[in-house]
């Protein structure tokens, strides 16, 4: 047999299998074509239904979380100066002047007690500002007082929370190093 003729043979014997496949659907092909749609619209009213009700109880504790969130951060910023200022004192003695500020972390003092040994490169890359975009509050000696009238400790750090006004109360209350543990 010839190339040419097996060709003409392989031709015709896929000819005749293609028309017998097409003209014999099984019961199980002609089932899925038949059956073979998309979703109806009631069955994704349904899905969007249950998406809303869980968006609706999920998204207000979110959202209501988000002050908590921030005063969370700022209790972080506050640990990390008091950091800086640890190790600031370990290398100079002392703690920054109110005059100096907290700038001293980031660039050697020019002003007040001029440090002989500050860290080259300083202690912090930059000074944070508060979750609110305020910059903290720095005093050494801390202005603020026990009750029993004693200072609360050698240097105050505050974040004046979301109202951005000293004092206040819940979300707009102050955050300070000495009362981090307070809520």
């Amino acid at each position: 047999m010839s190339d040419r003729e097996l060709a003409e043979n392989v031709r015709l014997h896929w000819g005749k299998e293609r028309r017998f496949l097409n003209s014999h659907h099984s019961p199980l092909t002609t089932y899925h074509l038949r059956n073979a749609r998309g979703f109806t619209f009631i069955e994704i009213m349904v899905v969007v239904a249950i998406l809303a009700i869980l968006a609706a109880l999920v998204i207000p504790r979110i959202m209501g979380r988000t002050d908590d969130a921030k005063r969370t951060a700022a209790k972080v910023q506050i640990r990390n100066i008091e950091g800086a200022l640890q190790l600031y004192k370990l290398d100079n003695g002392v703690y920054p002047s109110t005059e100096q500020g907290l700038k001293a972390l980031v660039e050697k003092p020019s002003v007040g007690v001029i440090p002989k040994k500050w860290k080259i490169g300083g202690y912090l890359p930059k000074l944070p500002e508060d979750p609110w975009q305020n910059p903290y509050k720095y005093m050494s000696p801390s202005q603020s007082r026990t009750q029993a009238g004693a200072p609360v400790g050698e240097y105050e750090l505050l974040s004046m929370g979301t109202d951005g006004e000293v004092g206040g109360e819940g979300v707009n209350a102050d955050i300070t190093n000495w009362n981090l543990d307070k809520d």
